[in-house]
């Protein structure tokens, strides 16, 4: 008797095992509806870490608990470039320096917009450099290198973006071929402003917008171009929701101008820059928590200036220096880029996935992992 009850036990928690193993296996972590990909051109983590010191109200950065690095290598040098570095977020490879959306042997990628457009996902691009810039420039276009911004430019025409805001209107109507673009655009279906972010209700009805608010790049956030970074954020994504359905929409969010505060080793300038962009993530991250189903991924391309927050070195009476630890200096090692990692922070359904160090190359086959899009 003892031993048919210890079998019965025995099949009994073989039994409750493995229905819990299969209810383990059937739950599924619930996939991203929408994606908003938000890039600050030349932010190491220095950068991100001067929000933290300078802005008055706390970073957006803080409300992340998902963070990874990236390494941002191209294809053919250890220090990448934006063309090649957002080639590698829009198309999922590695190319040379320089290059808009093609490989090494120089052949066409499909970039992100051109593969979520044929599955009816509504696009988004916006920058606070031109539109036809590197960073941007490498979700819909396809030239050997980053500086052809009149090529650029016919591609940008063209394209299946539905909602793009930045500047480079020149690159459009002043033109060395005599073209007028910003007709073009028109006629293939976009609604063109080239005074003023409008407001949702203004622009609901068009099915395609396209602001371009300055002749070449926007001005700097300090300089009068204000708060368009995280209006435009919070426009586009109104735009694009409204159409989404079922398919949903992915926007790429460029702070193209920390970089060349960076560049410039201005302090300055690059942390305003910074803290612009944290408001812009401030707006996707305060959609996406209402929405539920919306994925934020927040990144660069690779880090410009070797910024580093250094302790302040001052003077003593006898003339020899010490470093001031209660206070700190933005300081420079280079005008150029560097090969640190990356900081990459995720947050919304699979934001999980973005912990770790990886390739650049990742962010694009991660979306397609967390999302119902194709990858075809």
């Amino acid at each position: 008797m003892k031993y048919r009850y210890s079998i019965f036990i025995a099949l009994l928690v073989t039994l409750i095992s493995c229905k819990s193993i299969a209810i383990k296996e059937e739950v599924k972590p619930p996939k991203a509806k929408n994606v908003i990909l938000l890039i600050a051109d030349g932010t190491g983590l220095s950068q991100v870490s001067s929000a933290f010191y300078y802005k008055k109200t706390k970073p957006n950065y803080a409300r992340f608990k998902s963070i990874g690095l990236i390494k941002t290598s191209s294809a053919t040098e250890d220090v990448t470039d934006s063309a090649a570095g957002a080639t590698a977020f829009s198309t999922g490879e590695k190319t040379y320096n320089g290059a808009i959306g093609v490989a090494v042997d120089s052949t066409k990628l499909k970039t992100l917009v051109e593969i979520l457009s044929l599955q009816n996902v509504k696009t988004g691009l916006i920058s606070t450099s031109s539109i036809q810039h590197a960073t941007p420039a490498s979700f819909y276009s396809h030239v050997l290198h980053r500086s052809q911004y009149e090529d650029i430019s016919l591609d940008l025409v063209t394209s299946d973006v539905d909602f793009f805001a930045g500047g480079g209107i020149k690159f459009l109507n002043k033109r060395k071929d005599g073209e007028n673009l910003l007709a073009e655009l028109k006629v293939n279906g976009f609604e063109v402003d080239t005074t003023a972010l409008g407001s949702f209700s203004e622009i609901k009805k068009h099915s395609k917008m396209a602001y371009l608010l300055a002749k070449e790049h926007m001005s700097a956030a300090a300089k009068g171009r204000g708060d368009f970074l995280p209006k435009a954020t919070e426009l586009g994504i109104e735009f694009l929701n409204k159409d989404a359905a079922k398919a949903g929409f992915f926007m790429m969010i460029e702070g193209s101008q920390v970089d060349w505060g960076g560049h410039s080793n201005d302090a300055d300038y690059l942390v305003s820059e910074l803290i612009d962009f944290d408001d812009a993530v401030g707006k996707a991250l305060d959609f996406a928590e209402k929405d539920g189903n919306t994925l934020v991924i927040v990144t660069a391309d690779h880090e410009t200036g070797g910024f580093t927050l250094a302790s302040t070195p001052k003077k003593k009476e006898d003339g020899t220096t010490y470093d001031d630890y209660k206070e700190i200096t933005g300081t420079f090692s280079t005008k150029g880029h560097s090969a640190t990692l990356i900081p990459v922070f995720a947050f919304g359904p699979g934001s999980e996935a973005f912990t770790g160090i990886y390739e650049n190359t990742a962010i694009f086959h991660k979306i397609f992992e967390l999302t119902n899009w194709k990858n075809k």
